[in-house]
């Protein structure tokens, strides 16, 4: 299926469904998932989007093979309602020759590509659309995005989610890259809008909540934005000595992401990193208007918890104001916490469930002889470049966050001197930290 030989000609295309025409840009599993979820009573017409490259060619395959169905399950019981398939209507690849019918876009791409994809759309000449819905944004997309947008910022609603609302992946047993299987969904969700008088928000607020999912709608984007998991606990655990050992090594690796040392990288120190770099954060989310984050509060409530007798619930309403060894020493009695599910029934042996036992992602060659980096912590690491520009635009020193960046820099280096430069990517080289940072306060009023 292409753009000029879509399935939809029986539709009508602007039936008064919530999101109208929704365009997903996208095919990663988070993409199928979402493009299934919103095409129950949501949108009316479905496109996907994927950039040119050997996984779009594929998926162009499999649609035509498989009469342009995506199929979504999830895990237990009680979300069985919300598995499903959903017919695509319209496919494209690459970002040429976009039909101009389109009122909602879905961007499910990393964070650090929002910039090329905005402009790659070219949004101005979509004269439909009115919301662009962010799903894994990090700290200051949404200014960014909206700076991306020149004719067209008035009449579109940027609306940022706190995080992607799933744990997602292609499913195991299938090697159709058209099925995904969600092992998880999250408990809460916090948005927010570009537009002070949004509308779109309360349809996305709908949206996630018909999914089971608590949603919270906050006034500030960079609020929503900063209340991601990963900002705060990906970096200290997995950039240190022990984690990039395992994770720029191609020999299989035995260890595991969340586990205590020596099994894992979880040590007094990478407990303390994730404090420094919590209130590092929480200084600039606070310069742009944002209400600090409980750390322990939003670990333990919004995603996961523990027995009330590991953890008191006094201690964790008061964790902010805490002393930084006690705030330590509260983490890492989380994390040993955690290292089984607390929840889970014992086997007959007595064991519980093990929670932690994660294995790392490596590198890899690609079937191009290219050394392919993990997304963890190579998006994280650039996420936090941003967030240490913004920083240091605005005077907020970042020592512990600098740490983190410099450290992840100097082993990839080291890799890459090792490799060659010609085994990776032109994308492993590419930094537009500072034009983001000046972009994000462009829109802000506050360049200088």
């Amino acid at each position: 299926m292409n753009s000029s030989n879509h399935s939809s000609m029986g539709k009508n295309l602007f039936r008064d469904l919530p999101f109208g025409n929704t365009l997903i840009v996208g095919a990663g599993p988070a993409a199928i998932h979402v493009a299934v979820s919103v095409s129950r009573k949501w949108s009316n017409n479905i496109g996907l989007l994927n950039r040119k490259g050997s996984h779009t060619v594929r998926l162009r395959e499999e649609l035509e093979k498989n009469h342009d169905l995506l199929v979504s399950k999830v895990q237990g019981e009680k979300y069985s309602c919300l598995c499903g398939e959903a017919k695509l209507d319209y496919f494209y690849e690459g970002y040429d020759a976009i039909d101009d019918i389109w009122q909602t876009i879905i961007i499910c791409t990393p964070s650090d590509s929002y910039r090329d994809v905005i402009n790659a759309l070219n949004v101005d000449s979509l004269k439909k659309v009115k919301t662009i819905i962010l799903i894994s944004p990090s700290i200051g997309s949404n200014l960014l995005v909206t700076s991306q947008l020149k004719s067209s910022k008035d009449r579109i609603d940027v609306v940022s989610l706190s995080t992607y609302f799933a744990a997602t992946k292609f499913e195991p047993k299938n090697p159709s890259i058209l099925s995904v299987f969600t092992k998880a969904l999250k408990k809460r969700i916090y948005i927010a809008s570009s537009q002070s008088n949004s509308d779109a928000i309360w349809d996305v607020k709908r949206f996630i909540e018909s999914l089971g999912i608590q949603c919270t709608v906050v006034s500030n984007a960079i609020e929503a934005e900063s209340k991601n998991i990963t900002t705060y606990v990906h970096p200290p655990f997995f950039i240190n000595e022990f984690s990039l050992n395992e994770i720029l090594s191609s020999g299989g690796s035995k260890k595991s992401m969340y586990k205590i040392y020596p099994e894992g990288p979880i040590t007094q120190h990478s407990i303390r990193a994730m404090v420094l770099l919590w209130k590092e954060v929480s200084a600039l989310t606070q310069y742009f208007g944002a209400n600090p984050l409980n750390l322990l509060k939003f670990l333990n409530d919004d995603n996961y918890p523990v027995h009330d007798i590991t953890l008191s619930r006094e201690d964790i309403e008061n964790f902010i104001e805490l002393g930084e060894i006690q705030q330590e020493y509260l983490l890492y009695i989380r994390y040993t916490s955690i290292l089984i599910d607390p929840f889970s029934k014992p086997d007959d042996n007595g064991k519980y469930f093990d929670f932690s036992s994660v294995p790392y992602k490596q590198v890899y060659k690609d079937k191009n002889g290219k050394w392919v980096l993990p997304r963890i912590p190579f998006e994280d690491y650039k996420k936090m470049k941003l967030i240490y520009g913004l920083a240091q635009k605005v005077d907020i020193p970042m020592p512990q966050t600098l740490d983190l960046i410099n450290h992840f820099e100097r082993r990839l280096n080291e890799f890459i001197k090792e490799k060659g430069e010609d085994s990776f990517y032109p994308e492993v080289f590419v930094d537009t930290t500072q034009s983001d940072v000046d972009a994000i306060f462009n829109e802000m009023g506050r360049g200088k």
